[in-house]
């Protein structure tokens, strides 16, 4: 069965561009006119991928891709917005975003952002070597259920916290750096700034690091990137 696509998109003439291209491309294409729809779409579908305005009647795109989240929806999501601001961008990624682009886009750009979010869902899929889930310390992370236990109790991970900490966990001891990750997770680099990755390893010390000011897993390489360290240790 071809993998579906749901455009949430106000603007008729957008969407319809959009449905006819991908449908050339060989995916299944739903489209929603406002978020409430969307919703009602997606918990009824469960469609491989969103492309989600911010700007709906009614609920936005931010609301829509949130509410997916707090429902365990595991989704992936490309925002296609006229918002333009590196704050708009971080909003849209910290509320579970797998992408961003902004109006005017490339059409051609966007069903390559569109592949190559579906291949990292493969990616992600792929059983780790050490496992769907992963010990270090007092802590656990569970790759196939989302969930981690850390010092500060149990918690559901967001897909994108998942992901970092898989790349981390095949490359324990090594420096990453922040465009591996954004490469690896979000498949470019989102904008010129390190601040994506940085607030989701933020995110992630509060989960696994004992007094997250002071890390002894999630360590910053200042000018390169992060090291995962199993063992435990200060920073170098």
């Amino acid at each position: 069965m071809n993998q579906s696509v749901l455009i949430v998109e106000d603007e008729a003439h957008i969407a319809d561009g959009l449905k006819i291209n991908l449908e050339a491309e060989g995916y299944r294409v739903v489209v929603a006119e406002d978020g409430e729809t969307a919703l009602d779409l997606w918990r009824r579908d469960k469609v491989d991928l969103i492309v989600l305005d911010i700007m709906l009647p009614g609920r936005d795109g931010l609301d829509v891709c949130r509410t997916i989240r707090a429902e365990a929806g595991r989704v992936p999501v490309l925002f296609l917005t006229a918002r333009d601001r590196e704050d708009d961008r971080i909003a849209g990624l910290l509320a579970g975003g797998d992408d961003y682009m902004t109006k005017p886009f490339n059409l051609q750009e966007l069903i390559l952002r569109v592949n190559a979010i579906l291949r990292r869902q493969v990616w992600y899929r792929q059983t780790p070597e050490s496992g769907d889930s992963f010990s270090f310390g007092n802590n656990l992370v569970d790759f196939s259920s989302y969930r981690a236990t850390g010092p500060h109790g149990e918690v559901e991970l967001s897909q994108k916290e998942c992901m970092i900490m898989k790349l981390l966990v095949e490359r324990a001891n090594q420096v990453v750096t922040r465009d591996r990750i954004l490469d690896t997770v979000w498949g470019y680099n989102v904008y010129p700034t390190s601040r994506t990755v940085d607030n989701f390893i933020v995110k992630l010390r509060k989960i696994f690091e004992p007094d997250p000011s002071q890390p002894i897993y999630l360590h910053t390489i200042r000018g390169a990137g992060y090291k995962f360290t199993p063992a435990g240790g200060a920073d170098e």
